[in-house]
């Protein structure tokens, strides 16, 4: 049987490491289409992007049986604007925008739902720029599109509004302009169209524990197969972890599940994977819903593979080739899983980084880790891209584990073994 030729857009060595192990596999050549830095450093270009994908795809001497992508913008919409030309399956272009414009998505789900904050646009055209009507400190301030948490921020009082203000108008074309290229493709409600890609939004600010849902839709059939707990470092919205499965009652994750259902059912979303983050507040039992991702995350697949034995990437290469991924939970090594963030949270030039030996050493001397280091030596860390706004990742510690306490013990052994070196930017100046 001749293998399923599959296009990853931005495939890197990580992720291919757990393409390689999902079921059938053997089924599967996995080619990677476009690199991760051209797609995600700088300012990008989507015609650019797209002619350059077609021109590797057109020479391409076999049959394109899939094209795939499990990172965030540009890769969530040039996937279906692909998918369209070459007769492939994945979500509409439309139902992904939905989700990926955040005042669209908000007005999407404020049809359907009212477990979502109050939120309204902010001018930046305006020389002082007010919150909108109705709102109060604390609240966020973000891009309609971003990703990584870039330019997200926390306001307290007027002062940091217009802090806030100043630096999304300083940076938001790196985003905002190839997203307005995306949304010249569809016909626009009116008050999309007036908003534009480079808009900022107003949010009331959240309180609770983070928690996520993933799931996906073959042929019209929503399906959430899990619930992951986010936690953030202490007095910080950076993330310390994600956790597999989610703590939370059960009868929280079911809540949270109907209403994932309803605003994929509502953006229209078919044959593609999703997650949904939401905030849960257990004083008030109340469920905000944070933001819809037209994706699953790759930042769980090690998770879902640990705990499940089955990647998430198991669910979009099956969608993309017209089957169902019937997904069964609870068949993996472990009990729990977390993906670990070792950041740094002040602005820093990497003087050294762990050696290939020394992470296959820590790997070898604690079993169910993985390590995946994020800067080169030399790198400055406020240069690097895909970083939110208050801290930035050293390196990535994916633990699996058959009780919380064992996945911290192991965690901490192994960030203990991982040798960094940050100098500051400012010495010897």
């Amino acid at each position: 049987m001749s293998r399923k030729n599959i296009f990853v857009l931005g495939m890197d060595e990580a992720n291919l490491t757990v393409l390689r192990e999902v079921p059938n596999a053997e089924r599967y050549a996995f080619h990677p289409l476009l690199d991760v830095g051209e797609l995600q450093v700088g300012e990008v270009s989507i015609p650019d992007l797209l002619e350059k994908a077609r021109a590797q795809l057109d020479a391409f001497d076999g049959s394109i049986d899939a094209i795939v992508g499990y990172w965030d913008f540009p890769v969530s919409t040039i996937v279906p604007i692909l998918c369209g030309e070459y007769g492939l399956r994945s979500a509409s272009l439309e139902s992904v925008v939905k989700c990926e414009h955040k005042y669209w998505s908000r007005l999407e789900q404020s049809k359907v739902i009212k477990e979502h904050p109050r939120f309204g646009l902010v001018s930046l055209e305006e020389e002082n720029p007010q919150p909108p009507e109705g709102m109060s400190f604390p609240m966020w301030l973000k891009p309609v599109k971003s990703f990584s948490s870039e330019l997200a921020f926390g306001v307290d009082d007027e002062k940091e509004f217009q802090d806030a203000v100043k630096e999304i108008r300083e940076g938001i074309h790196r985003i905002g302009r190839p997203f307005e290229y995306v949304l010249e493709q569809l016909d626009l409600p009116e008050e999309i169209a007036g908003a534009g890609g480079q808009a900022c939004l107003a949010e009331a600010s959240l309180t609770g524990v983070q928690a996520a849902v993933e799931g996906y839709v073959h042929e019209g059939r929503i399906t959430v197969y899990g619930a992951l707990d986010s936690i953030n470092f202490p007095d910080s919205s950076s993330f310390m972890r994600h956790q597999y499965p989610s703590a939370l009652p059960e009868p929280v994750q079911r809540r949270l599940k109907d209403v994932s259902k309803r605003v994929i059912e509502q953006v229209g979303m078919d044959n593609a994977t999703f997650s949904v983050e939401f905030f849960y507040d257990a004083a008030h039992d109340e469920i905000n819903l944070l933001e819809i991702n037209p994706r699953h995350s790759q930042s769980h697949a090690e998770l879902f593979e640990y705990v499940d034995g089955v990647s998430n990437h198991h669910a979009m290469i099956s969608l993309a080739l017209g089957e169902d991924p019937g997904l069964t939970p609870m068949h993996g090594e472990y009990a729990v899983a977390a993906k670990w963030y070792h950041r740094w949270f002040t602005d820093g030039i990497v003087k050294r980084v762990p050696t290939r030996e020394e992470l296959e050493q820590v790997e070898r001397d604690i079993p169910g880790v993985k390590i995946d280091v994020v800067p080169s030596e030399g790198r400055q860390l406020s240069e690097m891209p895909g970083q939110d706004s208050y801290s930035y990742e050293l390196a990535h510690i994916f633990v699996g584990a058959d009780s919380e306490d064992e996945m911290r013990e192991k965690h901490d052994r192994a960030l203990a073994a991982l040798p960094f070196e940050v100098e500051d930017p400012t010495a010897g100046r």
